[in-house]
């Protein structure tokens, strides 16, 4: 089964992982887990979707540039979140074999998934999970980042023509950066937490 295969993979690449049928009881958990700390949340529908910031705001001191407070605009919310002690996203897409993808535009949520808190929690759906890292590179960069771009409104040839990646020079581009997550990074404490949900983009 997928369950065990997936589990397996990422354990042996160092992360503790949870399984979890709905997102409800993943959420309870996380809300259980996360208590009295401070959280940066990553740009993730997943967590949206979720209600995440909703629940860890109340009794934790929560930073996403989603919900920004007033007077800070999403670059000032977005350095906030590389400062606490826990980090929550998600990821663009996992191999059964492991290895996680995320592509970049900014950078924020990538770099607060790889340095500087005390622990790192991945939220992925089961829609995100392939077969093999090729597949997630693809699902990455021509599934998940067009559809990203056409949530935020962006102009760009694959918001209109997403059947392939052009490669584009647009000033909207979001693929600017490709990080693959081959093991947990070392000297930090990392989870995933799966869902058999189709959550996220």
């Amino acid at each position: 089964m997928i369950k065990e295969k997936v589990i397996e993979a990422l354990e042996r690449r160092g992360y503790t992982v949870r399984w979890f049928e709905t997102g409800t009881e993943a959420a309870d958990y996380l809300n259980s887990a996360i208590d009295g700390r401070t959280v940066g949340f990553g740009d993730s529908m997943t967590l949206e979707s979720l209600k995440l910031f909703e629940r860890l705001s109340a009794h934790n001191q929560v930073t996403d540039p989603q919900h920004r407070p007033a007077g800070l605009d999403f670059w000032q919310t977005a350095r906030r979140t590389l400062l606490t002690d826990v980090f929550l996203t998600s990821v663009n897409a996992m191999a059964e074999t492991g290895e996680m993808v995320n592509i970049a535009g900014t950078g924020n949520r990538v770099a607060g998934s790889l340095f500087g808190h005390e622990k790192v929690y991945f939220v992925v759906g089961i829609n995100k999970i392939v077969p093999t890292l090729e597949e997630a590179r693809f699902r990455a960069r021509q599934i998940a980042a067009p559809a990203n771009i056409r949530r935020h409104g962006y102009r760009t040839p694959c918001a209109a023509h997403p059947e392939k990646c052009w490669d584009c020079a647009s000033p909207d581009r979001i693929c600017c950066g490709e990080m693959i997550y081959h093991w947990k990074m070392r000297h930090i404490e990392m989870e995933v937490v799966l869902i058999h949900e189709n959550l996220g983009l």
